[in-house]
């Protein structure tokens, strides 16, 4: 857990990748936690390698990604929120883990050629987003703080994402100052955290069919998983949160 939480702290879009092969132990390991997640919740994951036609071209990427070879592909129904909130959780451990391999990774939901890539699809099924993963430079170049800095919008305070009935425990806070860092559609941070009269905790979008909606969910839901210290959560729009016994 300690490991996610630095991964949490270090870790920031980057979207400018190093046209270099993913070394094999990172690759074995991003496949094992895919094939593990895939297993235990029905979540298809895909781990495209060495073919970044999706990316090629200004027709979709708008130039904002270069050096894109690797990423992951999360298939699911779109009409399904559940199913994409999932996608949203284990796709996030799948970021944070990318991280703690030294890895640089992307949510990319729009800008990509879904034609192009190479993933089959069943009747209704269709590619939701995909993660970008692979070697980075070791500082961002200035077009890259560039373009951060016109795809986020200003982070939203602790106090802005919660509602707190009868004061609420450090463990808590440790986990809203961990979902306050989770990657969200331009940084809308549209989760709500409240902590009930009796200690549980829910956790909720108003909109839950906005853009994005359930893929911020799942990551913030795993955000604050981690900042809490462990526990586990139900899936749903307002649905609850069991934590670990100390």
């Amino acid at each position: 857990m300690k490991d996610m939480l630095r991964a949490i702290e270090s870790r920031r879009s980057r979207r400018k990748y190093l046209p270099t092969a993913i070394i094999l132990p990172a690759v074995e390991t991003l496949k094992s936690f895919i094939a593990e997640f895939n297993a235990k919740e029905s979540v298809q994951m895909r781990l495209v390698l060495d073919n970044g036609d999706a990316f090629k071209g200004l027709k979709k990427s708008y130039g904002m990604f270069s050096g894109v070879r690797h990423y992951i592909a999360l298939v699911g129904d779109p009409k399904d929120p559940v199913g994409i909130e999932k996608l949203g959780y284990y796709g996030q451990w799948l970021v944070l883990h990318a991280t703690a391999l030294s890895l640089g990774s992307c949510w990319v939901g729009g800008t990509f050629d879904r034609a192009a890539c190479p993933v089959e699809l069943a009747e209704g099924e269709s590619i939701i987003c995909v993660i970008v993963v692979g070697n980075v430079p070791q500082k961002s170049g200035v077009k890259e703080n560039l373009i951060y800095g016109l795809t986020h919008r200003k982070t939203k305070t602790v106090e802005q994402m919660m509602e707190s009935h009868g004061l609420a425990p450090e463990w808590f806070m440790n986990g809203m100052r961990a979902a306050q860092k989770a990657p969200s559609a331009v940084n809308r941070q549209p989760v709500r955290f409240t902590y009930q009269e009796d200690g549980g905790v829910t956790a909720a979008v108003e909109d839950i069919e906005g853009e994005g909606a359930p893929l911020d969910l799942g990551i913030a839901k795993l955000h604050f998983e981690i900042g809490a210290g462990g526990g586990t959560w139900e899936f749903g729009n307002g649905a609850a949160f069991q934590r670990d016994e100390a």
